[in-house]
């Protein structure tokens, strides 16, 4: 339990500095100035999502999933107008992916230690899991900030409800509704297995 929040916090504050590290290449330093393109846990802990929902999920006994306190983006910064919201949301997506394919083929081509061996899959499989499910189009997660970059601008209103809903909306999925993330971890899983095979 105590590596895999460490993996879990670890990934999530990486995923962050992914974006922040976008941003800056884009031209927006509002990340840097804050502080936050550096791997102190402190300065990305989340109340809700670094502390209260992994401790909730473990006690319920599946895996544990969770968020960091969002990195401080200005797109007025942004040297891409067009497409510089779209390469900030999926930098942290793409940086789960990145260690997940990493470290699935250190698993599939490497002979390991048992010991590690348990470590690199606990890897594999929350870095996939964080990465998909940052994709799911529900504000504040990064799927709904692709999802905004890609529609038109007619659907300005349906971009102001479901960013005032979308907490709402990621509660009931995480709490409410039965197994509402279960695909995340059965597809995770599935990934996970190809590289274990």
């Amino acid at each position: 339990m105590i590596f895999t929040l460490l993996i879990l916090l670890f990934s999530i504050i990486i995923h962050e500095i992914a974006h922040g590290s976008v941003a800056y290449a884009l031209g927006d330093p509002t990340a840097k100035e804050a502080g936050r393109l550096d791997l102190n846990p402190l300065k990305h802990l989340d109340p809700i999502g670094s502390i209260l929902l992994p401790f909730f999920m473990s006690l319920l006994g599946g895996p544990i999933i969770g968020w960091a306190k969002p990195v401080p983006v200005n797109p007025i910064y942004f040297s891409d107008q067009r497409w510089g919201d779209l390469k900030v949301a999926l930098a942290g997506p793409v940086a789960n992916f990145t260690i997940a394919l990493i470290f699935g083929l250190i698993i599939k081509f490497i002979s390991l230690p048992e010991d590690f061996l348990m470590i690199a899959t606990i890897v594999v499989f929350y870095n996939i899991a964080l990465g998909i499910f940052n994709l799911i189009p529900i504000f504040p997660l990064d799927g709904s900030h692709v999802l905004f970059a890609l529609l038109p601008e007619r659907f300005e209103e349906l971009k102001l409800l479901l960013t005032q809903y979308g907490f709402i909306l990621l509660l009931l999925l995480i709490f409410i509704i039965p197994n509402g993330l279960g695909w995340v971890f059965t597809l995770s899983e599935r990934i996970l297995s190809f590289f274990l095979a």
